[in-house]
């Protein structure tokens, strides 16, 4: 427990401050060189041997961070091959930002991109017509006698391939799962076989593992991923992710935490926030205590559970709709 309070305190403001938040995030000096698993470096490999048959790349993101984690390898890996950007769980994403991040992803070259929600299929019907398009426009020199579109779907982990996939099949071939979904990082652990997503024209799209670069440039972008669920949780820390989101919902003024905790103001203390939480969720924990009498025991609040609630909420959208970028 009192690892815990430390490590909150490392990170946080003392105190709450009503009204007047962190200007700047305090990382205790931690380091992202161990967010790696090795399954993704050997999928990196594989997905390199891959490219070699596509005829277009589907790179697929997290709608709540558009412009950070987007592997540069997979960015080089792109070449002149047509390059359809899919931002997927849209429904969780802050709409007022999508003209800014339109903006922003065409002064790095991406003309093409499309936002979805691939629970409700939302804007996935537009993906199929402007693969079809791309591909039908651009030289395919490898293969040009095939009538079949070969299509490599990419993208770091958790943001929802595989999802992709199973919502093309259901839009054009009225078929359920062909790919197995997780929600955390690393479910798609080998590359996958082809599979048909339609009919007209031909298309097969093959699913990979999401990959990380080895090494992420700054601890703000892992914190995002991490936020997002593209790196597991105990890899980066619960309490330090749970301050980090709600220094960023404080920056944004994103203060819908306030009212779904009971909080009666918002607060930059992540202590005082995550208490809220544990007496909002009954999270608490039988605890035995040392006295001079002999053996107490005691209900106490469940911090790292507290924390773990904060950050589900998060991701199911409970705390509003917010773009992290």
């Amino acid at each position: 427990m009192r690892v815990w309070a430390g490590a909150l305190r490392a990170a946080a403001a003392p105190g709450p401050l009503t009204g007047s938040f962190r200007e700047r995030f305090d990382f205790g000096g931690r380091d992202v060189a161990s967010w790696f698993p090795g399954h993704m470096a050997k999928g990196l490999r594989q997905m390199r041997a891959s490219l070699r048959r596509a005829d277009c790349l589907i790179e697929v993101h997290d709608a709540r961070i558009p412009l950070s984690g987007r592997n540069p390898m997979l960015q080089e890996a792109l070449g002149i091959r047509p390059h359809v950007l899919v931002l997927n769980k849209m429904d969780l994403a802050d709409p007022r930002r999508q003209p800014t991040v339109l903006e922003r992803l065409k002064q790095q070259g991406c003309s093409h991109v499309v936002f979805t929600d691939c629970q409700r299929d939302g804007n996935v019907k537009k993906i199929v017509p402007l693969v079809a398009k791309l591909v039908g426009d651009s030289p395919r020199y490898h293969r040009a006698e095939s009538t079949e579109y070969n299509i490599l779907v990419i993208g770091v982990p958790n943001v929802g391939k595989s999802s992709l996939i199973n919502s093309l099949r259901r839009l054009h071939l009225k078929k359920g799962k062909a790919t197995a979904v997780g929600g955390e990082p690393g479910v798609t652990k080998a590359v996958l076989t082809k599979i048909q997503v339609c009919e007209k024209p031909l298309m097969y799209l093959v699913d990979t593992p999401g990959v990380l670069p080895p090494r992420l440039g700054d601890l703000e972008t892992g914190m995002k991923l991490a936020l997002c669920g593209a790196i597991r949780d105990h890899l980066v820390g619960e309490d330090i992710m749970a301050d980090y989101l709600l220094y960023t919902l404080n920056k944004q003024q994103q203060f819908r935490y306030v009212g779904h905790y009971g909080l009666t103001e918002a607060c930059d203390d992540i202590q005082a926030v995550l208490r809220r939480v544990a007496l909002a969720q009954g999270r608490t924990q039988r605890v035995k205590v040392l006295t001079g009498t002999g053996d107490v025991n005691m209900t106490m609040l469940n911090y790292p559970a507290a924390a773990y609630e904060f950050l589900r909420d998060f991701r199911a959208g409970r705390l509003g709709r917010v773009t992290l970028d």
